[in-house]
């Protein structure tokens, strides 16, 4: 190269003057700058491409509302159904025992000596567990004959209550209830409920069933979630344990500590 033209030559051209330049070392020196800004550009590209796409679902997630929706339920209702089996055959009919009879006699008026021995009427001893009939027969005796009315007057009982008033009913006439109703129910959840941060975000959806006990005074215990995602549990056993004083159950007119089984349905909504 000449000396007038090193100063104002590129350093890669003075590297390779008298060399291979299309070798492919020059080539690759040479575009370098060049192919560096494009692997930025594209890098860079696909940084903002997902920075966009992250952007959008949390502006999605951002205008989620979440809504609780109640339902009452019986308690028979959560217990798990029982396949049905058909009915043993009915066993065959048996013949009824005989029953012992002694043939009815008119009464009639003969001499002694014209009375047949098989008209004879039976003494009235033995009739007391006979049952009269057209014929004599043999048999097991009549337990169905009516007595003769008595003379003495009876009073009637009324049949006993033998129902333990203490325990915890499983099944009662009158469910136990949040006082005010469902109306009431809803309101109470829509002050309280909160949806849990990690099942919103993973759009956690469900139905969490409650079991728990209210007393006779209407107070709540033994609180138990027993079926529905293990996210939402913790989140419905905390409102049935916040809910206060429930109305009682009832058992033949009186109130009774009973189980009582309450689902919460956990819903997400778009707006």
């Amino acid at each position: 190269m000449e000396i007038n033209k090193i100063l104002s030559a590129d350093i890669l051209d003075i590297i390779f003057e008298g060399r291979n330049k299309a070798y492919g070392a020059y080539d690759l020196r040479k575009t370098y700058n060049k192919r560096l800004l494009t692997a930025m550009m594209v890098m860079g590209s696909l940084v903002l491409l997902l920075l966009i796409g992250y952007l959008i679902s949390n502006y999605q997630s951002a205008h989620k509302k979440t809504v609780a929706v109640v339902q009452d339920v019986q308690l028979e209702d959560v217990k798990q159904e029982k396949k049905d089996e058909p009915p043993p055959p009915p066993p065959p009919p048996k013949e009824p025992p005989k029953v012992e009879m002694a043939k009815f006699t008119p009464p009639k008026i003969v001499k002694d000596e014209e009375v047949k021995a098989e008209e004879k009427p039976p003494e009235v001893e033995k009739l007391e567990d006979t049952k009269i009939g057209d014929v004599n027969q043999k048999g097991i005796q009549d337990d169905n004959i009516t007595a003769p009315p008595s003379d003495n007057k009876g009073v009637v009982e009324a049949p006993k209550d033998n129902t333990d008033y203490d325990k915890t009913f499983t099944k009662v006439e009158i469910e136990s209830e949040y006082p005010g109703g469902a109306a009431a129910w809803m309101r109470y959840l829509n002050r309280n409920f909160v949806y849990p941060d990690e099942a919103q975000a993973n759009e956690i959806q469900g139905t969490v069933v409650v079991k728990f006990i209210v007393d006779k005074e209407g107070k709540v215990s033994d609180v138990e979630a027993i079926s529905g995602p293990n996210e939402l549990r913790d989140e419905a056993m905390r409102v049935i344990k916040k809910s206060g004083s429930w109305t009682p159950a009832v058992q033949n007119g009186r109130k009774v500590k009973s189980y009582k089984s309450q689902p919460i349905v956990f819903k997400l909504e778009s707006q």
